[in-house]
């Protein structure tokens, strides 16, 4: 008989917070129970798919998955097993939890759609099960799982200990780009691709034309900014009088800019997304908001 506690019917649409203002909206994911359920371990996009293309298309033995239209919509073919179900995903602030044992394809992609994954392991190719036949046979003799619960992993800290930072040592980073006929993906790793581990993640959308965003510094996040779709400028300074520009418009592009920096967003294009990975989850007292209060941080650091 085959193991039906982990039906479709766990896997659950979370609307998520939207952060709504007329220079454009954000909305925040975090991991530790506060958006999902898991501590995001890997991140990575769906992008460039040609219509009428699919994806997807396997389960995962112990991985969890969070999918988001972060940029028009696509469906999510959920199985497992037993019983089939088809989820709509069409709104950036909501977001699709898939638990382990079951079987996901993606499909009916719209014209510019971007697929973000959230996952709560990194990639393990062991943990992937690719065909459907395995998938029932694995559905038939697995046990029960044990209750769903938070999926935390012993990180080392990610705290940089940056004090004179300028705005050179933000660099760019050449993300995985793995091509596909069907759409290519986008890859972020904690431990591989970026020097610190991904404990919260949102994305800026419906921006505008001549709006800017940012405008703060940070005492002790990093921060991966990615254009996800369309293209932004993002202006960094270090309060030396040094002011460095930086287009972004690739999404397998990332700037990393380290504690210590002010940046601007600003010349967004029409339908522009810009994701950003952090390092640390939020707290408002790791902000500097105020222009001249950055300077005189700067200038008292020992």
């Amino acid at each position: 008989m085959r193991n039906k506690n982990c039906s479709i019917y766990n896997c659950s649409v979370v609307e998520l917070p939207k952060i709504e203002d007329e220079r454009g909206n954000i909305t925040p994911v975090q991991g530790a129970a506060v958006n999902i359920p898991f501590d995001i371990a890997r991140v990575f996009y769906l992008y460039d798919i040609p219509g009428g293309q699919a994806r997807g298309a396997h389960a995962h033995k112990e991985c969890h998955q969070f999918l988001i239209a972060a940029h028009g919509a696509f469906e999510v073919v959920l199985d497992d097993g037993t019983n089939q179900r088809t989820v709509v995903l069409n709104r950036p602030n909501y977001g699709l939890h898939i638990p382990p044992g079951i079987w996901a394809a993606e499909q009916g992609f719209s014209s510019g759609a971007i697929c973000l994954v959230l996952t709560s392991h990194i990639y393990d190719e062991n943990d992937y099960i690719r065909s459907y036949d395995e998938f029932l046979n694995y559905r038939a003799i697995t046990p029960p799982p044990q209750k769903y619960k938070n999926i935390r992993f012993s990180y080392k800290s990610s705290r940089s200990g940056i004090i004179k930072s300028n705005v050179y040592d933000c660099t760019m980073i050449e993300l995985d780009k793995h091509h596909h006929e069907k759409g290519n993906i986008t890859v972020v790793e904690n431990g591989w691709t970026v020097p610190f581990d991904v404990q919260r993640t949102y994305y800026l959308y419906d921006v505008p034309g001549g709006e800017s965003r940012g405008g703060h510094a940070h005492r002790e996040l990093q921060q991966l900014i990615v254009a996800a779709s369309g293209s932004f400028d993002v202006t960094l300074e270090d309060g030396t009088g040094v002011k460095r520009t930086v287009t972004l418009n690739r999404p397998y592009q990332g700037l990393l800019i380290v504690p210590g920096i002010w940046r601007e967003l600003n010349n967004f294009s029409s339908g522009s997304v810009c994701l950003v990975l952090a390092s640390h989850e939020y707290d408002e007292k790791d902000y500097i908001r105020d222009y001249d209060e950055f300077l005189k941080y700067k200038q008292h650091q020992p």
